[in-house]
């Protein structure tokens, strides 16, 4: 059975809204193995369109820091499932629109053959954590106290609370701290 696994950047206080920090190469080395874990991630319309133009012209010009360029040619490289109702067609030529129910369709890819499944964003991560759907957890934690912006699992009910266990950490020169839990 494949794994389900959430990869985020979040903020001492919570927040996962993208714009209240800025990944360095280090963060971006480490999404780029975490990528080469899996061969499909999983997004929701607003994180698929943050992510794509912007990393298939990163991949294709070049254009920033070697672990940047790095990291978006990884991007492009897995196939790409995103979750809307609205979103007429995919600009990348990997990626499927599914318009079905969220719960189904991740139950049916975790039982097929393959690497694990990354989940970006955070709505549709907040929607599978809380159906008990995600089996692990990296969060990168930046020294950052954004005292604004997006909380993750905000406005989500738990039915009951989560035991993570953790099973590797790393601390990076930025002062960030990378966290592998599973779910219990």
């Amino acid at each position: 059975m494949r794994n389900v696994i959430f990869g985020i950047n979040i903020t001492l206080d919570g927040c996962v809204d993208h714009t209240k920090q800025v990944a360095d190469d280090e963060t971006h080395e480490y999404f780029t193995h975490l990528m080469r874990e899996v061969d499909l991630g999983v997004f929701g319309r607003k994180t698929y369109q943050l992510m794509v133009p912007f990393w298939p012209e990163v991949a294709k010009n070049q254009s920033m820091s070697k672990a940047s360029n790095e990291f978006a040619k990884t991007f492009v490289s897995i196939n790409k499932i995103v979750f809307s109702r609205s979103l007429e067609s995919a600009e990348d030529k990997n990626t499927r629109i599914v318009r079905t129910n969220l719960r189904d369709e991740i139950l049916k890819l975790k039982q097929e053959q393959g690497k694990g499944i990354l989940l970006g964003g955070v709505s549709i991560p907040s929607q599978l954590i809380e159906l008990g759907l995600v089996d692990e957890y990296r969060f990168v934690v930046g020294p950052i106290v954004a005292g604004e912006g997006r909380r993750l699992l905000e406005g989500v009910s738990l039915p009951e609370s989560l035991q993570l266990k953790l099973v590797e950490s790393k601390i990076f020169k930025s002062g960030c701290i990378a966290l592998r839990y599973l779910k219990q």
